[in-house]
């Protein structure tokens, strides 16, 4: 299946065109990232267009966070907000007096009409179409109006929505992911395109703003798949009326992205969340190349790639139309390896705001500061998932004296009074050291506490990393402590000493 422009077509232009209602959520980015390598691929176009016409549900908030969000993935585009372009502007709640003037010469052309039917009469013919077991769309009572009718419905006061006049004929075009579809006319009844108020829907916006900025594929969600007919009819009469360059974009239409219980992952879903994921801590390398996997892959048998690589093999024919569900588990795995792929200045460099977040780096942190995260991040690279662990992992380096604490539930299982013995031994044995780096603080250890007091290194090194880090997972024991330096060791193992049980 052709997926991209054939000889002599135009370049490719694809858009994505969110609304800034509410966080942006994984299947969001999803599409995002489709359209986006597939125009890097081709070498096309990206259009990134805002549709904000629907005033109580869009935000200024939600807005700047979309664009936010395009940035930290490092999602470019080439037209659209911040950038500008020779279709501006790129907000829909801009550019109301096109969709107006639009409306009007679909109307006058006969391709549009106005329906005074009201909500009441609406329901009730759909409620008996469906007890006589036929279609219950909209069943064109107002197509053929005459001028006596419309008189009558001026006089009872009826605001007309406009409504858009499906053929009357089969459907069908070739969809890049599903193959070809056909929809009959009955299952595609005409349909609002402007309210009553004069506010245009999605359902003319969209395809006009299409049409006006030379969109030649249509990459979205299977959920929009219902109202693909009755667009393409439209961009038929846009072309009639001479609005655009009379070209019918190609579409496919993506997966579905599951989430627990193979339900359609919503955007109100915690699981789906965006923010979440950069709060814990993942990488748009990771979640990039995991989103991918969500429909599409770069071969069978590989599962972690580039975002380069992404976009040399992308191929939109390649997308799997079934369901793709969204594991967390895999999600975090692919991302971990991300995490130890980075270079160490880099890694170091992104667990910053992590750190600064949970308060234990201040807004521009000190050179002895910055000098310490870059000597703890190789010993914590490999073992991170995402970068929000290096707070529980390493915070205890970059606490002040004063707030350090053990985690109760690790100092009640490893601090118990049975571990002097091994603190005490252990104190000792540090004190002595002239030279306090890891590998004579080893040497020590484990002369005092697996020869001298015959304890297996599990047990006898447990407490100490305990007492020192405050929990049993920490970066490696000896660097640890040559990062804490001898003092604070010490303080922190005499501390906890002081704090054991009685026997």
């Amino acid at each position: 299946m052709a997926s991209g422009p054939a000889a002599g077509e135009p370049a490719v232009r694809v858009r994505f065109c969110p609304s800034p209602t509410g966080n942006p959520h994984v299947g969001l980015v999803r599409t995002a990232l489709f359209n986006w390598a597939f125009a890097r691929h081709h070498g096309g176009t990206l259009v990134f267009r805002i549709e904000d016409t629907d005033a109580s549900r869009d935000s200024e908030e939600s807005y700047g966070q979309l664009l936010d969000a395009m940035r930290w993935l490092g999602l470019d585009w080439d037209e659209g907000p911040e950038i500008g372009g020779p279709h501006a502007p790129y907000r829909q709640s801009q550019r109301m007096d096109s969709y107006a003037d639009v409306a009007r010469r679909l109307h006058e052309a006969g391709h549009a009409y106005h329906c005074y039917c009201s909500t009441e009469e609406l329901d009730a013919r759909r409620e008996a179409a469906r007890a006589a077991g036929k279609p219950s769309g909209y069943d064109g009572h107002c197509r053929e109006l005459t001028a006596d009718q419309i008189a009558v419905f001026r006089l009872e006061r009826r605001e007309p929505i406009l409504r858009f006049r499906m053929p009357d004929r089969t459907i069908a075009f070739d969809d890049l992911v599903r193959g070809t579809l056909s929809f009959e006319p009955e299952n595609v009844p005409d349909y609002g395109i402007v309210r009553a108020n004069g506010a245009p829907l999605y359902t003319l916006v969209n395809p006009v703003d299409d049409a006006l900025m030379g969109i030649t594929h249509v990459l979205r969600g299977e959920d929009l798949l219902s109202s693909t007919p009755r667009q393409i009819a439209l961009y038929a009469a846009l072309a009639d009326i001479g609005v655009g360059d009379g070209g019918t974009p190609r579409f496919g239409h993506l997966p579905y992205v599951m989430g627990e219980g193979n339900k359609k992952l919503s955007k109100r879903d915690p699981q789906a969340s965006l923010n979440l994921y950069r709060e814990r801590g993942f990488i748009p390398e990771g979640l990039l190349n995991y989103l991918s996997l969500l429909g599409w892959s770069l071969a069978e048998d590989r599962d972690v790639f580039t975002v380069d690589e992404l976009v040399t093999a992308f191929d939109i024919g390649k997308v799997n139309a079934n369901p793709a569900r969204f594991d967390l588990k895999k999600c975090e795995a692919v991302n971990a390896e991300h995490v130890r792929r980075l270079a160490p200045e880099d890694f170091a460099r992104r667990l910053v705001p992590h750190l600064r977040a949970a308060g234990l780096l201040p807004a521009e942190p000190t050179a002895e500061q910055l000098e310490l995260l870059a000597k703890v991040a190789p010993l914590t690279q490999e073992r991170m998932v995402v970068l929000g662990e290096i707070v529980p992992m390493a915070g205890f380096l970059f606490v002040a004296p004063e707030d350090f604490a053990v985690d109760p539930e690790d100092a009640a299982k490893v601090l118990t009074a049975d571990t002097r013995p091994v603190l005490e031994a252990g104190v000792r044995a540090l004190e002595a050291l002239d030279d306090f780096t890891p590998e004579p603080i080893q040497a020590a250890l484990r002369e005092a506490l697996v020869d001298g007091l015959g304890i297996k290194p599990k047990f006898a090194f447990t407490p100490l990393r305990v007492a020192v880090s405050g929990r049993r997972i920490s970066p490696p024991l000896f660097e640890s402590m040559e990062l804490l330096g001898r003092s604070e060791t010490l303080r922190r193992l005499r501390a906890a000493l002081a704090a054991l049980p009685a026997a």
